[in-house]
């Protein structure tokens, strides 16, 4: 698939006022959550809600991070979310929970998020 990256804006949940712009957002379907340097959502005023939770890296290594709650804004897409508090050197991810989120795919060959289409309903 290769790796691409989206700047994107992360919202305080309770006032579009608090927020910050993040550059280079690496798309990884491997992620389940969204990365986000912790200094980024301190400046936004996003809070942590759940504490030391417990990640298993790529590597093998186990991880703690915090976890907040956020509005996360890439081009034309939009949702609600809960984000981790990234360390310094971690990387600054867009998980997969996010992009479901967005109802978007990955077009593989432009390297580019796309609306999924209509959503099922029953």
């Amino acid at each position: 698939m290769g790796i691409f990256y989206v700047d994107g804006i992360i919202e305080n949940i309770h006032s579009s006022k608090k927020s910050v712009f993040v550059k280079k957002l690496m798309v990884d379907t491997g992620s389940e959550y969204t990365w986000i340097p912790e200094e980024d959502l301190t400046e936004a005023s996003i809070t942590v809600k759940k504490k030391d939770i417990p990640f298993l890296m790529a590597n093998g290594e186990r991880i703690t991070r915090d976890i907040g709650y956020a509005v996360i804004k890439t081009g034309e897409f939009e949702t609600i979310d809960e984000v981790v508090f990234g360390r310094k050197g971690d990387l600054k991810l867009l998980g997969s929970r996010t992009l479901e989120g967005f109802a978007a795919v990955i077009d593989t060959r432009r390297k580019k998020l796309v609306a999924s289409g209509p959503l099922p309903a029953a």
